[in-house]
């Protein structure tokens, strides 16, 4: 049953990517003439640098909010230590399987001390704070939503929005933990049993922290937009929320290492009746390459301050 579920699984990401790239195929094919028109000026890179730097300060954020999670239940980390761990292993999401980057922070916090199902579920948990920021953000557009939508599709978002932050009560993560160290307890039967740590009030902060962070995304794709067309000020939820709701598929939708694909389909099938697809296309492709380009900088940058960390001590 398992090798049949697997083989599924392995399909269905083969499938998914397939429709994605597809798709985008398609839109370049129809408009590659408006893409190919397209010229960057060179107010547009003061705007691409911007971008680059507002993504990168994304990332350092999303590093602090792990540490806070981690806090959260007891642990003793310094921020710095999250966001040199953070920044080094994000990059690791683009590998397939789209897991190592997980895998690594979770060695990384075991190796300092950090208890396995701590780790793990401080890892689970960030995923879970980024989709509720996501959907609350998108839902700063939700009369434009419902226009589009209806009504069926603004009630959803909500009710995914309640789910996911129902989830994240202490009620039900403080079991999942307390499952976990069974778990680890029975596969060491000679170690003495210690309480497992705790989540002791709901991570309001965490939250807050990854809202910070979707913001920072959405500005660094508004900065990009600009660089290569202007925007008026009424579209600037519309693009907000239409980032948030493609950044938010791009990282549930499995099969799709960092959301490639996924993301760039989505936004141009939202906003394609709304903006140039050529624009769009040109947006898009150039927004993926600055938050690459973000991630291998962070990583570098992190690299080479641990480097320097070890030299003082």
């Amino acid at each position: 049953m398992k090798p049949l579920i697997s083989r599924l699984k392995l399909y269905l990401r083969w499938i998914i990517l397939g429709a994605t790239f597809f798709f985008l195929g398609k839109v370049l094919k129809d408009n590659w003439q408006q893409v190919a028109a397209i010229r960057v000026e060179v107010r547009g890179w003061m705007w691409l640098a911007i971008a680059l730097g507002t993504t990168l300060l994304a990332h350092v954020c999303a590093g602090w909010v792990w540490s806070l999670i981690l806090q959260a239940f007891k642990q003793s980390i310094t921020p710095i230590w999250a966001i040199q761990t953070y920044l080094k292993t994000n990059i690791a999401k683009y590998l397939p399987g789209n897991v190592w980057h997980f895998y690594g922070r979770i060695a990384a916090a075991t190796r300092v001390g950090i208890a396995l199902e701590i780790a793990t579920v401080s890892v689970l948990l960030e995923p879970l704070l980024m989709v509720a920021s996501a959907l609350l953000v998108a839902l700063l557009c939700s009369h434009q939503i419902a226009a589009r939508f209806g009504l069926g599709g603004l009630l959803a978002q909500w009710l995914g929005l309640l789910l996911v932050l129902a989830a994240l009560h202490p009620r039900v993560l403080n079991p999942i933990v307390q499952w976990l160290s069974k778990l680890k307890q029975q596969g060491n039967a000679g170690d003495s049993p210690s309480p497992p740590a705790q989540l002791l009030s709901y991570p309001l902060v965490p939250f807050e922290g990854e809202v910070g962070f979707l913001m920072l995304r959405s500005m660094g794709f508004l900065f990009t937009f600009w660089a290569i067309s202007p925007i008026e000020p009424g579209q600037i939820p519309l693009l907000v929320s239409v980032f948030s709701l493609s950044w938010l598929l791009g990282l549930v939708v499995p099969g799709a290492p960092g959301g490639l694909g996924v993301f760039e389909a989505t936004a141009i099938a939202l906003l394609g009746k709304t903006i140039s697809p050529g624009i769009l296309l040109s947006v898009v492709a150039l927004y993926r390459l600055i938050s690459v380009l973000a991630e291998a900088i962070g990583a570098g940058l992190a690299w080479l301050d641990e480097q320097r960390i070890r030299a003082q001590q």
